[in-house]
């Protein structure tokens, strides 16, 4: 898969499923492909308009621990 490729999907799984970050990846995974990055892409845009409770718990408590700057909202 190219970037001519990947982006186009990125934004469409985007669009289908902008406020639910499960259903998005799960749109985005059934493209096949290169899942890893596609997910990846699609899960960072929609948790930036996830207002709370679409990212299940589960997944947020399995997650790496954050850095000391992610949690104040500064880039590392």
């Amino acid at each position: 898969m190219t970037a001519q490729d990947t982006v186009p999907l990125v934004i469409w799984c985007i669009a289908r499923q902008p406020r639910d970050f499960v259903e998005a990846l799960w749109t985005t995974v059934s493209a096949l492909g290169d899942r890893d990055t596609t997910c990846a892409m699609v899960g960072g845009a929609v948790a930036l308009t996830e207002r709370g409770g679409t990212i299940p718990a589960a997944w947020l408590r399995a997650r790496e621990p954050l850095s000391r700057f992610a949690k104040l909202g500064v880039a590392d």
